[in-house]
C-alpha cells in the first residue's frame, strides 16, 4: 500500500491556501491578495499572500511554506530529537480587520517530519499540528459560541475526545502570562499528532484537512455579521490596544514565530501576523461597567463556549 507522502501533504496545503484566499477576497468585496514566491537557501520555500486595505480586512496574510534542511540544534533540543534532517510544510493565517467588531482570527495547519542522521534513511518521526483561535476586540458571546460549535462539530467527526482536549490546550497555549489573560476566546490547538493504536497517519491528515476547510465558512460568516456595525474613535483605540496584546503574544510566546526565526525563515513572512497599527497606552484601565471591561472579564481560561 502506498503511504501518504510529504509531497501529497504539501500539495494539498498549497491548494488550501488558494481556496482560502479566494473565499476571503469574495467576502471582503474589494481587496485582492498579492502573491510572492520565495526560496530558502537551506532548502525549500513558500508562497506569501497578503491583502491590505480591503473593505473589511485591513491586513491579512495567508502563508504556505514547505522547507527542509538540517534541524537546528536549538530546535532539536527543544523537541528532544536527535540530530536530524527535517521537512516542514504548512499554511498559516492571521487576519486583522478594520472594524473593531470583526474579530482577529488565526489558523495554522502543518506537518513536520525528521530523518534521523544517527540512524540513516527512514528513521525519524512525523506528526501533524495546528489549530484555530479567535481574538475579538469586543467579545460577542453569540459569535464565540458559533465559532466553538463549528470547531466541535469538525472535531467530533473524527474523535469525540478531540474537542475537549484541544480546546483546553488552546486555552493554555493562547495565554499571556504577563497579562494574566487569554489572547481571545481560544479555539483548538494540537501538536505532535502521529500514528497510534487508534489513528493512522492518513486519518490524522483527514482531520487536519477538515480543520483547514472549517476556516473560510466560519470566518467569512463572522465578517458578514459584523463588518457593517458602526463604531467610534474610542472603540478604534480599544482595538489598537487589543492588537498590542496580540503582538506581545506573537513576539514573546508563539512557537511558530520562534521556529521560523530559529530556522532562518523569511522574516517578512514570519512577521506577517503583526497588525499594521497597534497601541500601547500606559496602564490603560477600562471604565467600570464598560464594554471594554466586560471583554477583559471574559479573557480567561475554561469558559465552555460550545
Amino acid at each position: 500500500m502506498n503511504r501518504l507522502s510529504k509531497g501529497e501533504i504539501a500539495d494539498w496545503l498549497r491548494g488550501l491556501q488558494s481556496r482560502i484566499c479566494t473565499a476571503l477576497e469574495t467576502a471582503d468585496g474589494a481587496g485582492k491578495f498579492s502573491l510572492e514566491e520565495w526560496e530558502r537557501s537551506e532548502g525549500g520555500g513558500g508562497i506569501t499572500r497578503i491583502l491590505q486595505q480591503g473593505n473589511v480586512i485591513e491586513k491579512g496574510g495567508v502563508n504556505f511554506s514547505a522547507v527542509s534542511g538540517k534541524l537546528p540544534e536549538k530546535i532539536s533540543s527543544a523537541l528532544k530529537l536527535p540530530p536530524s534532517d527535517f521537512f516542514a510544510t504548512g499554511v498559516s493565517i492571521v487576519i486583522h480587520p478594520h472594524n473593531p467588531y470583526v474579530p482577529i482570527i488565526h489558523m495554522n495547519v502543518r506537518y513536520f517530519e525528521t530523518n534521523s542522521l544517527s540512524f540513516g534513511e527512514g528513521r525519524g518521526e512525523a506528526w501533524f499540528g495546528g489549530g484555530i483561535d479567535l481574538t475579538p476586540h469586543y467579545i460577542n458571546q453569540h459569535d464565540a459560541k458559533f465559532f466553538h460549535s463549528a470547531l466541535k462539530n469538525t472535531c467530533d467527526k473524527y474523535d469525540a475526545a478531540y474537542y475537549p482536549e484541544y480546546k483546553k490546550w488552546a486555552d493554555d497555549y493562547f495565554f499571556i502570562p504577563h497579562r494574566s489573560e487569554t489572547r481571545g476566546v481560544g479555539g483548538i490547538f494540537f501538536d505532535r499528532l502521529s500514528e497510534d493504536a487508534n489513528h493512522t497517519k492518513e486519518n490524522r491528515f483527514e482531520f487536519v484537512k477538515a480543520v483547514g476547510e472549517t476556516f473560510a465558512p466560519v470566518y467569512t460568516e463572522l465578517m458578514k455579521r459584523n463588518s457593517a456595525k458602526p463604531f467610534t474613535e474610542k472603540e478604534k483605540q480599544w482595538q489598537l490596544i487589543r492588537r498590542g496584546r496580540y503582538v506581545e503574544f506573537n513576539l514573546v510566546y508563539d512557537k511558530g514565530t520562534k521556529f521560523g526565526l530559529d530556522t532562518n525563515g523569511r522574516i517578512e513572512s514570519i512577521l506577517m501576523s503583526l497588525p499594521e497599527l497597534a497601541s500601547w497606552q500606559y496602564n490603560h484601565i477600562p471604565d467600570a461597567g464598560s464594554a471594554e471591561e466586560a471583554t477583559l472579564k471574559m479573557l480567561r481560561k475554561g469558559i465552555e463556549w460550545a
